[in-house]
């Protein structure tokens, strides 16, 4: 690992997560700071002026007056970024893949975390689980994940698993929480089977699903018959690029599969965003989360 290449990076980074984390800090995620974050602490004596909601009827009936729960709050928000390094991240019609988007994203996402002072953990997987650590807090933990993200960036093809196991990281991902948190996944979502996992993980969790996407899931350029290859299956198909019909046909299926994906993320509880590689990851989440705020 090369640590001063990753020291530099996140002392680049540092500056631009600050206004992020203040945002994850302050939007209707702040409910994971307090509320859903809130440990029982013992019964006292009611007192004029208590909320008559913090009763604690089962002990006032034992003692034959009224005692009410007091709480301790727990100011951590515990941060799980799942992160999808599989073959299909990496193509891109742009400057910049989807991949590198996504691991700009899942940085700032990181880096904000360790300002807020919140445990924060990641999932890593393409055809199997490449790396996994549960939140915890601190510095060391910080470089841990940033040096994993570095590594899966510039990860030769021959380190490469095809496929996509989205639905082994999220089941993996319930299984390292231990309390609900913020659980960020930056996926292209090109795979099946993960509803049902996801479904399971919103139930305790609050999920924000980012799907990533670039150009040529919207329009294809007007280049031609042209051969294109999947690269998860291999499979190679000339397509007509040129086809009026055909461009239609790609956008409207393309679209539809994204407003399904949008459907399946809001039914099951998710919060579903799109990411664009030809914007920014660090406005776009800013954004997100100072939307969230204004709910």
């Amino acid at each position: 690992m090369d640590t001063n290449k990753l020291s530099n990076k996140a002392r680049l980074l540092h500056l631009s997560a600050l206004s992020l984390a203040q945002g994850m800090k302050s939007g209707s995620f702040k409910s994971l700071y307090r509320g859903h974050g809130i440990e029982f602490d013992g019964v006292r004596e009611y007192l004029p002026g208590d909320d008559v909601r913090s009763i604690d009827w089962n002990v006032t009936a034992r003692m034959g007056h009224p005692y009410v729960k007091m709480y301790e709050e727990e100011r951590e928000l515990d941060v799980l970024v799942i992160l999808d390094v599989s073959e299909s991240m990496k193509s891109y019609s742009e400057n910049k893949s989807k991949l590198l988007t996504a691991l700009e994203a899942a940085s700032l996402i990181t880096l904000a975390s360790y300002q807020n002072a919140s445990p924060v953990g990641c999932v890593i997987f393409d055809g199997q689980i490449k790396f996994s650590c549960p939140p915890r807090p601190g510095l060391n933990q910080t470089m841990l994940l940033l040096s994993n993200f570095e590594k899966n960036e510039a990860a030769p093809k021959s380190e490469q698993t095809k496929g996509s196991v989205l639905d082994n990281a999220i089941r993996g991902a319930g299984r390292l929480l231990k309390k609900r948190s913020l659980v960020m996944i930056f996926s292209d979502f090109r795979t099946a089977s993960w509803t049902e996992p996801f479904d399971a993980l919103c139930q305790k969790n609050d999920v924000v699903c980012v799907r990533l996407v670039d150009a040529f899931d919207e329009n294809l350029p007007d280049v031609g018959s042209v051969r294109f290859s999947d690269p998860e299956t291999g499979l190679n198909q000339v397509l007509p690029t040129s086809s009026s019909k055909f461009k239609s046909q790609w956008r409207d299926f393309n679209f539809n599969k994204v407003e399904q994906w949008k459907h399946e993320c809001l039914r099951r509880g998710g919060i579903p965003l799109l990411l664009k590689t030809s914007a920014d990851p660090l406005a776009e989440l800013t954004r997100f989360f100072a939307a969230r705020e204004v709910q």
